[in-house]
């Protein structure tokens, strides 16, 4: 079966970004800490936090206390600034990305369906903070505890 899927990059940042969202507020978590917690190599997730830093999604604490903590409440970061952060602007096509650069635009009879998709998925990543994802893991979420978290 092909899957239209997340990459590891995504899946770890929203990983370590819900991990951080579950601390104390002022809380600095190590890196060794919230790879080890979150089952994430080390060094994979050191480049992965750098983007969110860039984004001002995380902040960074030097000292015997430091660490990486959020730079603003977790209900105003959706999974849509943890994903654009890491991977740019979300696309599910490229002739969705690019428009100009497709020469297939004029006849496609797909582009409809692709931007009603496009449309789709950017409404519920926009909407679905990190704030709703700190239930406990086990909560079975529907869409609808999730629309009404936010």
């Amino acid at each position: 079966m092909g899957l239209m899927q997340i990459s590891r990059r995504v899946d770890y940042g929203l990983r370590a970004v819900i991990y951080l969202s579950q601390q104390e507020p002022g809380k600095s978590c190590a890196i060794g800490e919230i790879a080890e917690r979150q089952g994430v190599p080390r060094k994979f997730l050191e480049k992965i936090i750098q983007d969110l830093i860039r984004a001002g999604l995380l902040q960074s604490k030097r000292g015997s206390l430091g660490g990486y903590s959020l730079a603003r409440p977790a209900e105003r970061i959706t999974f849509y600034d943890v994903i654009a952060a890491i991977e740019g602007p979300i696309a599910i096509n490229a002739c969705l990305e690019h428009e100009s650069s497709c020469d297939q635009i004029p006849r496609c009879t797909m582009i409809g369906v692709w931007t009603e998709l496009q449309r789709g998925i950017t409404e519920v990543l926009t909407r679905t903070t990190i704030a709703a994802l700190r239930q406990p893991a086990c909560k079975e979420l529907t869409g609808s505890s999730l629309s009404s978290a936010a």
